[in-house]
């Protein structure tokens, strides 16, 4: 019987169980599959912690999320096309939830497939290494399932690599934030807008950390929101508070310098900077290096580790699609253990991953990173039997998506969308995003 390790529990580490108890259910033998998650429990991000810094176990924090966060994108774009909206909340619901909303969709399905059983909580993975002679990996484990510290290794004949990659900021320094009075903190650290009220801040970056905490934080009374830019800026329509200038050059006190020669004083500053793929507790002959992009190296189908195809990585890409493309990713790395899907030799795998990277290579605007994912997640749901959706009406939502923040930055949540799954079209909230300051399951939900 083959043993399979999971490392997380989070959208990546959930899409994978539940695919292999698909499996399971259709009477098919999956052998022993094991799910290691350091943190208390499931849901990974959306697994809203107060905590910066260090864990209560020492670790540093994964979570990324914070209060008030909403879905920068349509839910039907991130809809199980197993387990729809619908389904789960017994009805329609708007197209924009917040965090708590699609944290409970997530762990919905998880429950409904009873895979909480294959999880070991309050357990790390501390190191994974690869036997050439026995052709299985070591993992060494670190748990504090008893209340107290306990080491144990285990060994594996697959190990599937579900950690994400939105958890290990990248933190770059400019002069003068030795001296800086305020406070200086990553995005990821980031956790409640309120702390920001009447303050003026700076945001370094220029993607959707940066747009959506801008948001927030004048949302919640921010006397202003000033962004710097390295290449170029967002340009969408902000709100009297929010503008963007070129890049930082220094400080000096609490007056920042700009590229184009203007200044600002600021009393805090936030970096919306990116994250660092950082897995340290796997040997390096293993360790997947990559910048954030649509297409990592290494990857064939985005999901085996070619140099040794008995280990693969989920959600390792920069992200259109999220939720969706995790399962059809989950659905190929069960039917290589399965041997549902036999790999073909080096050269072939090494061929199709050049392939998608040359094809990468060419893709310059917005749409065209949207198709390219598109196609990339056509190419998935061809190989396994994950079940269809309309994904071409998906790429439109994408591109409307896209249009509609370009019309207003502050209104596009209140937009409605078709689900690929059902049909069923979301109905307008009950309230503007703008407007909504409760972000409660509850409060989403009233009709």
């Amino acid at each position: 019987m083959s043993r399979t390790a999971v490392i997380g529990a989070g959208p990546c580490g959930l899409a994978q169980l539940h695919a292999f108890e698909q499996a399971r259910l259709d009477g098919v033998d999956v052998g022993e599959v094991v799910c290691f998650e350091k943190q208390s429990d499931w849901g990974g991000l959306w697994n809203y912690t107060w905590r910066t810094g260090l864990d209560s176990h020492g670790d540093p924090v994964h979570g990324s999320m914070y209060r008030y966060l909403w879905s920068n994108g349509p839910k039907e774009c991130l809809e199980f096309s197993d387990y729809p909206f619908d389904e789960h909340f017994g009805g329609p619901i708007p197209s924009f939830p917040p965090r708590e909303v699609l944290y409970d969709y997530i762990v919905g399905r998880a429950k409904k497939s009873n895979v909480r059983q294959f999880i070991e909580f309050d357990t790390a993975v501390r190191q994974v290494s690869f036997d050439d002679a026995t052709q299985t990996f070591t993992l060494a484990i670190e748990s504090w399932t008893s209340g107290e510290s306990s080491f144990r290794t285990e060994t594996f004949d697959y190990v599937i690599v579900a950690t994400g990659h939105f958890s290990v900021p990248n933190v770059p320094e400019y002069p003068g934030f030795e001296s800086f009075p305020g406070r200086i903190l990553h995005s990821h650290d980031f956790r409640d807008a309120v702390e920001f009220a009447g303050r003026d801040l700076l945001i370094l970056g220029s993607s959707y950390s940066a747009e959506d905490i801008a948001l927030q934080s004048l949302k919640y009374g921010a006397a202003s929101v000033t962004i710097a830019y390295r290449n170029a800026p967002m340009g969408f329509g902000w709100p009297d508070g929010i503008a963007e200038v070129p890049a930082l050059q220094h400080l000096d006190g609490r007056t920042a310098h700009f590229a184009d020669g203007s200044v600002r004083d600021v009393d805090a500053i936030i970096l919306c900077t990116g994250y660092q793929h950082h897995f340290p507790f796997i040997d390096p002959a293993l360790r997947l290096t990559t910048t954030n992009n649509l297409y990592p190296g290494g990857l064939y189908k985005g999901v085996v580790w070619t140099a040794n195809p008995k280990l693969m990585y989920l959600g390792m890409q920069d992200q259109y699609y999220t939720f969706s493309m995790f399962d059809a990713q989950a659905f190929v790395a069960r039917d290589v253990v399965l041997g549902r899907l036999p790999l073909p030799g080096n050269d072939t795998m090494a061929a199709d991953v050049a392939a998608w990277l040359g094809r990468y290579a060419e893709v310059a605007s917005v749409m065209e990173q949207i198709d390219f994912q598109t196609d990339y997640v056509r190419d998935l749901m061809t190989l396994t039997d994950y079940p269809a959706f309309d994904l071409d009406m998906v790429r439109q939502h994408f591109v409307t998506w896209e249009h509609d923040k370009d019309d207003s930055i502050t209104g596009y949540r209140d937009k409605s969308f078709a689900s690929p799954c059902t049909g069923t079209v979301g109905p307008a909230p009950h309230t503007t995003w703008w407007d909504e300051l409760d972000d409660s399951l509850a409060r989403f939900l009233k009709r």
